[in-house]
């Protein structure tokens, strides 16, 4: 399968289509700033994607820098990000996040530093490394995970090890384009339940053996 390929033709199939009530990344306009992703990533663990975008506008709107975020109140923080999963758990480790930025002078740009901090895994600081420092890195959430396994272009059964399978089959040059491809595919043509295979540009590649 030629890779490159492939995530072309997902890019461009939805690029043509409109799915009104998606949030699309111009909306989310935190993500530019290594703070805002690294917090907004915490916050869309097992949450789905439009209510980790209504928590981190919320969030961001009343707490915007890394100091600000440090000396707010749990109570508060709870009360701004109560739209995800495990809000009370998140509350915390984004104040200890924030605090541990204001220590450290920034986020840290590396993996292994950043999964030390609190609820930092590795699809999170992959996230951080790819779209805060533009660093070869592969973030794989649950829509990469299950389309590249749906595809067949893996076969892993946790995202960690789908992220080390995807390392040896993609070029380096093209890691950073496959979280936001797959995303963004996942969200809106290859869906968990009932995908739109009709509307699948790559159809014909793909290993799913319930496609229609």
């Amino acid at each position: 399968m030629d890779l490159r390929w492939l995530l072309t033709s997902m890019r461009g199939s939805i690029e043509r289509m409109a799915f009104p009530g998606l949030i699309d990344e111009e909306d989310t306009w935190w993500e530019k700033d290594p703070f805002h992703i690294l917090v907004a990533t915490v916050l869309s663990q097992r949450t789905r994607d439009l209510n980790t975008y209504h928590a981190s506008s919320e969030l961001f709107q009343r707490f915007n820098t890394p100091e600000e975020m440090s000396e707010a109140s749990i109570e508060e923080l709870e009360s701004l990000v109560r739209p995800v999963g495990f809000y009370r758990a998140k509350a915390k480790a984004i104040k200890e996040i924030a605090r541990l930025v204001v220590e450290n002078g920034g986020v840290p740009r590396d993996i292994d530093e950043m999964t030390r901090w609190p609820m930092v895994g590795r699809k999170t600081a992959n996230c951080v490394m790819t779209y805060a420092f533009k660093e070869p890195a592969i973030c794989v959430d649950t829509h990469v995970h299950r389309i590249s396994n749906r595809l067949g272009i893996v076969s892993c059964a946790t995202p960690d090890e789908t992220e080390m399978a995807l390392r040896k089959v993609f070029p380096k040059a093209l890691w950073c384009e496959i979280n936001g491809t797959m995303v963004r595919f996942g969200q809106k043509i290859c869906l968990p339940r009932n995908p739109r295979c009709s509307q699948c540009p790559v159809r014909k590649e793909c290993a799913y053996p319930d496609k229609k």
